[in-house]
């Protein structure tokens, strides 16, 4: 799918991805990579110039899958002299959904103590999560959400977190873009990596950060490498400093590793799991720009 504004501006460049059903996937990338565009297209208000998506099985836009689409793209736009529970209920008068949906969504949120306080009264993080309650009026199949911890400080980030992490259980489908890196790595079944409008990479967490290694710091070094080499079912081996190591190797082998280097003199001060975070990854890959296979 490709989406050129103008020709000298290219949104999104031969994007291909896929989000399964049920699952909470992650859309990352910088300021400008295409993940707006993207969310805009998929909803219907911006049209491809050229390919096409397909959304729950229709066309995006469609009455059939706007039905059973929730989406927050951008800033929320309410009336801002009316309540948080009114504009609830102009929402859904506008939208043929029936008034008892508002409470449960209220609550789903947490805004039940405020829904009768003007939204121009609300703080950030209240407007986001009134805007998150609005998409969810129709008990959508699948939630679209653009940078919903966009501007928030660190606690109302942790509040955004906690409520789409409940929001994603059970067959729900959600899909989050976010620049945010740490973000997504605590609430992302899977991530899809764009950049320039391209998607890079998409995974799982453990296949974009290449799995988890031991980092083993011991002395002497080139020693300990050897000896773990000779090992079987030993993966790369990196020196990272003068005296650790980062080895690829099934965790379970850590005490196994251990009591190998401890027998043959080598003084091991520490032994733990090492792991790429997504930021280490994103940059990685971003840097070789790899299409996706």
């Amino acid at each position: 799918m490709t989406k050129r504004y103008r020709p000298d501006v290219m949104a999104v460049n031969g994007l291909n991805m896929k989000v399964q059903r049920g699952e909470v996937y992650g859309f990352v990338g910088p300021n400008g990579a295409g993940k707006t565009t993207t969310l805009r297209i998929l909803v219907g208000l911006v049209r491809p110039t050229s390919g096409s998506c397909e959304i729950l099985g229709g066309k995006p836009g469609s009455s059939d899958t706007l039905s059973r689409v929730g989406a927050l793209i951008e800033t929320p736009a309410f009336y801002p002299y009316l309540s948080g529970r009114d504009n609830l209920r102009v929402l859904s008068r506008l939208a043929g959904i029936d008034y008892s949906r508002i409470e449960p969504v209220l609550e789903e949120v947490e805004l039940t103590g405020r829904a009768d306080d003007r939204f121009k009264t609300y703080s950030l993080g209240m407007k986001q999560r009134l805007g998150i309650a609005a998409a969810m009026l129709k008990d959508p199949e699948l939630l679209i959400l653009d940078e919903p911890t966009n501007g928030l400080d660190p606690a109302g980030m942790v509040e955004m977190r906690q409520l789409i992490r409940q929001l994603g259980q059970g067959d729900r489908t959600v899909l989050i873009s976010s620049h945010l890196m740490g973000e997504l790595e605590q609430i992302c079944d899977r991530i899809g990596i764009v950049k320039d409008g391209r998607l890079i990479k998409e995974g799982t967490l453990e296949e974009l950060r290449h799995g988890a290694r031991l980092r083993i710091k011991a002395r002497p070094i080139d020693r300990a490498r050897v000896l773990i080499g000779g090992l079987g079912g030993v993966g790369q081996i990196n020196t990272i400093e003068d005296d650790i190591l980062l080895v690829e190797v099934d965790l379970a082998r850590a005490a196994e590793i251990n009591r190998l280097l401890v027998g043959e003199g080598i003084e091991v001060s520490e032994l733990c799991m090492a792991q790429d975070s997504l930021e280490s990854a994103f940059l990685s890959l971003t840097e070789e720009s790899d299409p996706v296979e």
